[in-house]
């Protein structure tokens, strides 16, 4: 990754909040209320950063480094808003001492107050709620979707308190763009206004639990490389219930008349439907997303692929895109389990510089300090991790314990909550 992508996310964080500050910075106040003031308007401006990484824009993505950064530091902005947004009230009811208790206390229990001041308290546990189900791993998707949604609402809802309060010069300005920032995501994102109208050509089972499906364009082709995802909603069919909702999924391969492969695990509701998803069914498609194989360079490279995240390399070895030695290490709980894996052996008996090597673990966490080479074989090697967030996590933990640094190290998975 470029340095000027790399450094595109800590500078916005970092911008718009001094901008906010700097705009709407408080004069003749207490120090205490100052900072009270100043840590509001940074929590803002964190929340509005917040929203923008919220949305799925190809462009936007490539900009920023990839929508797995971008939702990484859209966790990051969360908590720290929220963070400093409740610090702010406690800041003001400890400015409130200098006067009594009593006064400190009627800043931090406003049962006496005014709408102005209760719609700041109701964005503040709006912000909490929707902080609450990011961590809620097991919630179905659709409902954690919907429950993350208050992130939006408490974004709006504090503008308005604000503007409530009498600060209404600088925060309208704000208000629209927050408000834009949402309504593009839920049309273009949400509603799939900026998708293309797909259908499904086939589906083939590869694996116990996996299927390989064909989806041939129906107006303009998006552009696709090897080893990137795509964000896919399927609608019913004449016996296929359907679901809705975008979930993202790797390109194996990119057929003849822009026809897109991808390989679907049955890993949750939905996606264990589409396991029986059958021709012509309508799709709607977003992307392309991801480029951690896109700056491959020509020094010797290790790839590990935990379960269905094998699918990007597969994707990158059918269009034959290989010219470094290269190591494939596919970590799979059975061989009947293990997608693509006859395909797999026949490339590497067919491809000098792929050594593969396919390791059935079980449904435990595998051995990685033995499966992984010593640090004597990596020195020099570019690494490149997909699959499960615990499995890359602990890849990750290994390789540096062997000397790898993190700018030699490449990973995606698909952990968007």
């Amino acid at each position: 990754m470029s340095a000027l992508r790399w450094l595109s996310l800590p500078l916005l964080t970092l911008a718009v909040p001094a901008g906010f500050t700097f705009w709407a910075f408080p004069e003749g106040l207490s120090p205490v209320r100052t900072v009270a003031i100043v840590i509001g308007w940074i929590g803002c401006g964190l929340l509005l950063v917040n929203l923008l990484l919220m949305l799925r824009e190809p462009r936007l993505a490539g900009w920023l480094g990839g929508l797995e950064r971008m939702y990484l530091w859209h966790h990051r902005t969360g908590v720290a808003a929220y963070v400093l947004l409740l610090a702010h009230p406690l800041l003001l009811a400890t400015d409130g001492l200098a006067d009594s208790p009593t006064v400190a206390w009627q800043t931090l229990a406003p049962l006496d107050e005014s709408w102005p001041v209760w719609s700041g308290w109701l964005a503040l546990v709006l912000l909490m709620l929707g902080l609450a189900v990011t961590f809620l791993r097991r919630m179905p998707y659709r409902a954690w979707r919907w429950l993350h949604a208050a992130l939006g609402a408490a974004v709006l809802l504090g503008l308005y308190h604000l503007i409530l309060l009498g600060i209404d010069e600088p925060v309208l300005p704000i208000l629209a763009i927050a408000a834009l920032i949402l309504g593009w995501r839920a049309v273009r994102g949400d509603w799939g206004l900026a998708a293309q109208p797909y259908v499904v050509a086939s589906a083939r089972r590869v694996a116990e639990g996996t299927v390989e499906i064909a989806l041939r364009p129906l107006a303009d082709p998006l552009a696709v490389a090897p080893g990137q995802f795509i964000l896919v909603a399927f609608f019913a069919g004449p016996n296929f219930r359907g679901c809705g909702e975008f979930h993202p999924f790797t390109v194996s391969s990119i057929g003849r008349d822009h026809m897109l492969h991808i390989g679907v695990r049955a890993l949750g509701d939905c996606t264990r439907r589409i396991q029986s998803i059958q021709p012509g069914v309508a799709a709607r498609v977003m992307g392309a997303f991801g480029n951690f194989l896109a700056e491959r360079t020509s020094a010797p490279q290790l790839w590990v692929a935990g379960g269905i995240g094998v699918t990007p390399f597969l994707g990158v070895l059918r269009a034959g895109g290989i010219s470094a030695p290269t190591t494939l290490l596919y970590l799979n709980r059975s061989e009947t389990d293990a997608a693509f894996l006859p395909e797999l052996r026949a490339i590497a008996a067919a491809t000098p510089l792929l050594s593969l090597l396919a390791v059935a673990t079980g449904s435990a966490l595998p051995d990685l300090e033995h499966l992984l080479p010593e640090a004597q074989h990596l020195a020099g090697c570019e690494c490149y991790l997909c699959g499960p967030p615990g499995l890359v996590a602990a890849l990750k933990r290994v390789l540096r314990q062997r000397g790898i640094t993190a700018r030699h190290i490449h990973f995606e998975n698909f952990e968007f909550r």
